[in-house]
């Protein structure tokens, strides 16, 4: 009777055993590491009651910098009637107004039939991307990249393939490496321009060799052009739409960064050019904009209002404005730094420093992004979260005020003096 009893209770230990919940395998390879473990860590020391000076993303108002004042006050004004459904490309004027801005940019052949408003960019750049791959197929995307399109590509069962760009001409995409780098899987071309995380624009023949490549190989072409205000030097961005009419082109642009309102989630995609022939995706793109019922409505009426009113941007990026000064404060104090270079920005708001490796032989970058933050109380981005293949880079902001910038960016020189002299 005692051997029986034994064996009930060992049988309900087993019966009870908790049993683990793993996450989907479609995940082992995914990372988006601007909100990876090292800012998991910095939120640890601020709870702590630490101080940090997050230079790891791109939050605009975070930093102060606020939305337009008409947006805030349409949005304000029109709340009370926002509480239904849309149509699930979204509403009619917002999409209006931007087939004019496509417009004035020169794009041409375009109606509000081809205009989709989603919470944000990057909704849509997952559903395009979850569109057009099945299992296996390829999509050819930047290095160094978002890395949103890395993780998307995975998750959809597609391979993402990544073509050079090149640190010595200005982070231009290398044409031949994206050329050498097509297979029979390959279904399109990433093009994040200006650049995040390298603050390149790209010229227009790069552009137009890009386009050529995709009509010769018949690939899709998924321009990024969320950064198209925010260029300094007085150049001009131009758009890959304005480029071709045959090459089938999706345009992906929002309110977050150039009108400084993230949180609103407001974006929009364009499909332009040759849509004979995509028929078939075209409804894909339509069921995932159904299956998601609708972007959020106050996002939406945020958009006219953004593109037809006052562009205060230009104040931004202007020779006297802050983005552009703090662009340029940030150049300085790092290119002051012993083994320290980088490109200057000529539009967003990053930028990617190289470490010479012959000064500092780096040899985990998260590891280093990691002593950073704990020994200075810096965050920011290693180079490899954004599937840049060495550990010779890092990303930052130039956000923060002019004193917290130069507060950071000395910690970060004192950090390296110490690498130099094998103190770290």
């Amino acid at each position: 009777m005692v051997y029986y009893f034994a064996q009930i209770s060992l049988c309900s230990l087993e019966c009870f055993r908790v049993k683990t919940i793993d996450k989907s395998s479609k995940l082992n390879n995914v990372a988006y590491d601007i909100r990876g473990p090292v800012l998991d860590r910095a939120r640890e020391m601020e709870e702590a009651g630490q101080r940090i000076i997050k230079l790891n993303i791109g939050n605009v108002a975070a930093f102060g910098i606020q939305p337009p004042d008409e947006i805030v006050q349409d949005i304000i004004r029109n709340v009370a009637d926002v509480a239904g459904y849309t149509d699930s490309k979204g509403l009619f004027a917002p999409r209006k107004a931007v087939v004019h801005y496509m417009q004035s940019k020169g794009v041409n052949g375009v109606d509000v039939n081809d205009v989709y408003l989603g919470n944000g960019a990057s909704e849509l750049i997952s559903m395009s991307i979850n569109a057009l791959l099945n299992d296996g197929d390829e999509l050819l995307i930047p290095s160094p990249d978002f890395p949103l399109y890395t993780a998307v590509t995975g998750l959809s069962g597609g391979r993402p393939v990544h073509y050079l760009c090149d640190e010595g001409s200005d982070w231009m995409p290398d044409t031949a490496d994206i050329r050498a780098k097509i297979t029979p899987r390959t279904r399109g071309i990433v093009v994040i321009n200006p650049n995040n995380p390298t603050g390149a624009l790209y010229s227009r023949e790069v552009l137009l060799d890009i386009i050529q490549i995709a009509r010769e190989h018949n690939l899709v072409i998924l321009s990024d052009e969320i950064y198209d205000k925010t260029i300094y030097e007085d150049l001009a961005h131009v758009s890959m739409a304005s480029l071709a009419d045959d090459v089938l082109i999706l345009t992906f642009n929002g309110l977050s960064k150039n009108y400084r309102s993230c949180g609103y989630r407001a974006g929009w995609m364009v499909v332009s050019g040759d849509k004979r022939p995509a028929q078939g995706y075209i409804e894909g793109l339509n069921m995932l904009a159904s299956l998601r019922l609708c972007s959020n409505t106050p996002g939406q009426l945020a958009i006219q209002t953004a593109l037809g009113g006052y562009q205060s941007i230009n104040e931004l990026v202007g020779p006297t404005g802050r983005l552009r000064r703090q662009r340029d404060l940030a150049y300085d104090l790092l290119t002051q730094i012993p083994g320290v270079s980088v490109m200057k920005p000529k539009g967003a708001l990053y930028l990617f420093p190289r470490l010479d490796p012959a000064v500092y032989p780096i040899k985990d970058d998260q590891q280093f992004a990691y002593s950073l933050l704990d020994e200075e109380r810096v965050l920011v981005v290693q180079g490899t979260g954004f599937n840049w293949a060495n550990h010779d880079h890092f990303r930052m902001v130039f956000l923060p005020n002019a004193e917290d910038l130069t507060e950071a960016i000395g910690r970060i020189d004192r950090f390296l003096g110490r690498m130099r002299k094998g103190g770290v």
